[in-house]
């Protein structure tokens, strides 16, 4: 089908999705994050909608419209997430690094496999050609000596036959 018939589709259900997010009541902490219990990291992190900020020490709901917190909300460099041993900035720098070295090796790997197969098709075609070569060359030895055959049977016929010494024409018999 073709893509014109399935993006009004995919726009109507994407606005009407945001449209419903729009409507939710954002102001009430739907995760509990701020709550009083939240006093350190550890137990501000057992809740993966937390985001811990060390400047204030306190745990706020992680921003989920923004990928990244907003500096109002914690800078980068003080906020925590998932573990409280690594910032937040040195998490997306790590992450980025993993992310970009396995694409790499993906790249790499895909760009290997595809020129070892086009060079197993290359040999394959040499091969062929190869094999060719040799029964053209075996068909030619097969004809020239079917006709070296022929062309002394008609030398017997007429009496021109060369003898395979070529000074018995001058021996008197």
């Amino acid at each position: 089908m073709k893509l014109t018939i399935w993006l009004p589709g995919i726009i109507g259900i994407l606005f009407g999705l945001n449209l419903g997010a729009l409507g939710q009541d954002t102001s009430a902490p739907s995760s509990g994050c701020s709550a009083s219990s939240n006093d350190n990291c550890e137990q501000c992190l057992s809740n993966v909608s937390c985001l811990w900020c060390n400047t204030n020490n306190k745990c706020v709901d992680y921003p989920v419209r923004t990928i990244l917190p907003p500096k109002s909300l914690c800078h980068l460099s003080d906020a925590r997430w998932g573990v409280c041993w690594v910032n937040f900035e040195a998490l997306i720098i790590a992450m980025s690094v993993v992310g970009g070295v396995l694409i790499l090796s993906l790249c790499i790997c895909c760009y290997c496999c595809c020129r070892s197969r086009k060079r197993k098709q290359l040999n394959v075609i040499d091969q062929k050609m190869e094999r060719e070569r040799e029964q053209r060359r075996m068909r030619q030895e097969e004809r020239k000596s079917e006709m070296k055959v022929r062309h002394d049977e008609i030398r017997k016929k007429y009496g021109l036959f060369k003898e395979s010494n070529s000074y018995s024409k001058f021996e008197n018999n």
